[in-house]
């Protein structure tokens, strides 16, 4: 076989180094690419390579917009500087080739219909032909490659740099594709770490599970990585528990970042402020001026007192919760008021309405509604008449199994939660130590009738002195009973007038008198005993003049009467001295 001649070996050799040559430009853009995590920068590089190579006088990358309905300008190099001119994805040559998802060289633009001549107009420069090529993956479109005017006699592109162009978009195309797909990857593991770092302040939140003996127990359990369902309970220095539950609307992360806020607000607040109905109308104030628009909180809040069984709740448009009594009768406390971020005027002013119940040996329930929502096993929804037959069914298990059964009954079908799962039992198994519960001791009970809980026992002598400190400690008890501020005043008067009668008539304004006063609180009443160890008195005498006979002495007694629901003298347990009783409805 014969030798080739010169001149085919020549070309052949040039071949092959102009392939060489473009392998090695599509391989530098391609480690551009991958080693650079600055998009803008290697689109640049990659416009600059090409321009180049194709000895054109400038060049631009053009990427459509998320919408798909805009080509702007990423990159641009040579002889004019479009860099961040915006087009319809529609229009000019660029846009004809992204949407025929075709390479297209025009050799005359001027007479071409979609030639985009503002940039002429405004630089001065002119352009004879372009050359342009889409980037795209399969069917997604990403831009476009556009070079002008080749550099040459007669600036016109060739066939061959189309070809050569197409090559290099399609590289580019898909170094940009998975450049894209990189910085997707690296967003989502960032997103990741975030919600399970978010997940784990949630959780934080969460009060500590406690044993059998603690009268709240509850469980969470969030159907994607954080949760917009919160409980919480946790003790006041007096023993009361105060507890709440609460469903954020929406979900995601804008959800969890409310909960957050909302938990900490109850939890904060609460220590201080013991009547739910004004608590809730506090948080109630700053969600509706601090929450996106359109989120809001659904809740119910409360506190219980173990001692007494008392349980006082606030509902903000929540699931109606449900008390058991002891004998298995259910009943559903519907809400009054809209959920915590609608509106800032309620109807009963500066505060959400109560309810106010007594345990008594039974159990109550709070849940959102992915519980009764939840699958069963068969498909169907749990709803409100699901869970009250799983509560009854476990009646004598432990609140911690009874709200397990309840979670192994929505966690056992072939479905996935849809929406987070969460429940609250306040039982009223558990009592505080003996000796904590209703006032005893140095009243006759049988006499006094039910005293309820003890909140304030001191003893003071029969020195005038003295009265500004009882004042202020039975003032701070009504108010800790919850009073408003002017049953409170009214209390402080009551008491006040009977002390100074104890120690100017009783004792004869003597120093070394003894005089002891207890106040306690059942379900509807503040009840506040007064007793003192002089002679015993004869109750007949004691009655309130009518406020016309002007002189000393008698108007103690027609206050008291004004201002308390009830002024009893009672017989004393050891026949000694006097015992008073003053009453004040304050449910």
């Amino acid at each position: 076989m014969p030798d080739a001649s010169p001149q085919a070996s020549a070309l052949e050799s040039t071949q092959k180094s102009i392939a060489f040559d473009q392998l090695e430009l599509l391989a530098e853009m391609s480690r551009d690419f991958a080693s650079s995590r600055d998009m803008q920068a290697s689109l640049e590089k990659a416009v600059a390579h090409i321009t180049e190579y194709i000895q054109a006088d400038g060049g631009a990358l053009f990427m459509l917009n998320a919408a798909g309905d805009k080509l702007i300008c990423e990159a641009s190099v040579g002889a004019t500087e479009i860099k961040g001119l915006t087009l319809p994805s529609d229009q000019g040559i660029v846009g004809r080739s992204v949407q025929n998802h075709s390479a297209e060289i025009v050799r005359d633009v001027q007479n071409d219909p979609n030639f985009y001549n503002k940039v002429d107009e405004k630089t001065g420069f002119t352009t004879r032909s372009i050359i342009c090529a889409p980037l795209r993956v399969k069917d997604e479109r990403i831009g476009a490659i556009e070079l002008i005017n080749k550099r040459s006699a007669d600036g016109l592109f060739s066939e061959d740099d189309l070809r050569l162009l197409e090559t290099m978009s399609a590289s580019a195309g898909l170094a940009i594709h998975n450049a894209r797909q990189a910085d997707a990857l690296v967003e989502q593991e960032v997103l990741a770490r975030e919600l399970e770092l978010a997940a784990e302040i949630q959780r934080s939140l969460l009060p500590e599970e406690r044993g059998d003996e603690f009268p709240v127990h509850g469980v969470n359990i969030p159907a994607r990585t954080v949760s917009g369902d919160f409980f919480d309970f946790f003790e006041l220095d007096d023993g009361r528990v105060c507890f709440n539950l609460g469903d954020v609307s929406g979900k995601g992360m804008n959800a969890a970042l409310l909960m957050a806020k909302t938990a900490s607000l109850f939890r904060c607040l609460g220590k201080t402020i013991h009547q739910p109905g004004r608590l809730m109308a506090l948080i109630n104030k700053e969600v509706c001026e601090t929450a996106a628009r359109g989120m809001f909180v659904t809740m119910v809040g409360g506190i219980y007192d173990p001692r007494s069984g008392i349980v006082r709740i606030a509902n903000a448009g929540h699931e109606p919760p449900l008390f058991f009594s002891e004998s298995g009768d259910c009943t559903a406390f519907e809400a009054e008021a809209p959920p915590l971020g609608i509106t800032t005027f309620l109807a009963d002013g500066d505060r959400y309405p109560e309810n106010e119940f007594q345990l008594a040996g039974g159990s109550f329930y709070i849940f959102t509604d992915g519980v009764t929502e939840g699958y069963q096993a068969d498909g169907s929804e749990l709803e409100v008449a699901g869970l009250i037959n799983i509560l009854k069914a476990g009646k004598e298990k432990t609140a911690a199994a009874r709200l397990a059964d309840v979670v192994r009954v929505i966690l056992g079908g072939e479905r996935a939660i849809r929406d987070d799962t969460t429940l609250l039992c306040l039982e009223d198994r558990a009592r505080l130590p003996a000796g904590s519960g209703p006032a005893t001791g140095i009243f006759a009970e049988d006499a006094a009738g039910d005293l309820g809980v003890e909140i304030l026992n001191l003893e003071v002598p029969s020195q005038p002195d003295r009265l500004k400190l009882v004042r202020n400690a039975i003032a701070q008890a009504a108010l800790f009973t919850d009073c408003s501020d002017e049953t409170a005043q009214d209390v402080v008067i009551a008491v006040d007038e009977a002390l100074q009668n104890v120690i100017r008539h009783a004792y004869s304004n003597q120093p070394d008198g003894k005089i002891k006063v207890t106040v306690s609180r059942t379900t509807e009443n503040l009840i506040i005993l007064i007793r003192d160890y002089a002679e015993t008195i004869n109750i007949e005498t004691v009655q309130p003049r009518d406020l016309d006979d002007i002189r000393p002495g008698g108007l103690g007694t027609h206050f008291m009467r004004e201002v308390m629901d009830e002024v009893s003298f009672l017989p004393p347990p050891d026949g000694q001295g006097n015992l008073l009783k003053l009453v004040k409805r304050i449910a």
